[in-house]
């Protein structure tokens, strides 16, 4: 689901600087991502390396075997951005986030367990790490792509449909709004509450609320897409989910949306443009 740019089933691979200073190719394509092919985005095709993790494994491969191994032996991510392990002898207790393959301001967060995607029943546990409150507060990597701090209501973080994804590892992408994502969301601030009702946003309809707050340390939000429905707590797998920062007259917050197509990755964008960037 990350190949976002004009070939979405291809392979990309990026250069991350650090320690090990590893080249990571990977495939991250997603159906739903093709209708992002369009968008005024630009990357580097680079050689394929036939040594780097490669298939629908190749994210949690990359996260596991690299960045994993290369923090618990050497205290150095790379070539994740940062690694961050609940029980530092447990390489299963934490998650990283990871530059997205193809640049821009595109971040990911992956659990360092293996969890294929948003139907794992362990986002719904107690006691696992906030995957969600740790993407938001991943946004801050975006700046050194834009050039300046991206506002909270232009961030936008998205996990996708099961049937959509081309990776096998669960991972929430960290990007900002589309421009027409944003305006609808501005549009509709007023009229959402804690209650779900439908808002149209860049030509598909989307169920939509409220969450007050200023970071999501305190909301599971795999909890608050369960609400929405019995058919959303038993076949979650069927729904993307979409978190969006927002600024509402009483305060900070963030819009919730949920549905069951298109995935919400089409609402997000590496360029940033309606933060300034991409140019």
């Amino acid at each position: 689901m990350l190949d976002f740019h004009r070939m979405y089933s291809t392979i990309r691979m990026v250069l991350f600087a650090g320690g090990m200073g590893i080249a990571v190719a990977t495939i991250l394509a997603s159906s739903a991502m093709a209708q992002k092919m369009h968008s005024p985005r630009s990357s580097t095709e680079s050689p394929i390396d036939p040594k780097q993790p490669m298939g629908r494994s190749a994210l949690r491969q990359i996260v596991q075997e690299q960045c994993v191994l290369n923090w618990q032996e050497h205290q150095k991510p790379a070539p994740c951005e940062s690694v961050f392990l609940a029980d530092p002898k447990n390489a299963a207790s934490g998650y990283a986030v990871l530059a997205a393959p193809g640049g821009g301001a595109h971040y990911l967060v992956v659990p360092t367990r293996t969890m294929a995607g948003i139907e794992s029943s362990e986002l719904l546990d107690p006691d696992a790490p906030n995957y969600f409150a740790e993407a938001w507060h991943a946004r801050k990597l975006m700046s050194a792509f834009v050039g300046h701090d991206v506002p909270r209501t232009m961030v936008g973080l998205a996990v996708g449909i099961a049937v959509s994804r081309a990776q096998d590892q669960f991972h929430i992408n960290v990007e900002c709004l589309q421009q027409d994502a944003f305006r609808a969301l501005r549009a509709s601030s007023d009229s959402l509450t804690e209650a779900w009702s439908p808002v149209a946003i860049s030509g598909s309809t989307y169920q939509a609320r409220r969450l007050m707050g200023e970071a999501l340390d305190a909301a599971n939000l795999f909890e608050v897409l369960a609400g929405l429905s019995p058919d959303a707590r038993h076949h979650m797998g069927n729904y993307t989910l979409i978190v969006a920062g927002m600024q509402f007259k009483s305060g900070p917050g963030f819009a919730v949306l949920a549905g069951t197509g298109p995935s919400g990755e089409i609402l997000l964008d590496s360029s940033c443009a309606v933060a300034g960037g991409g140019g």
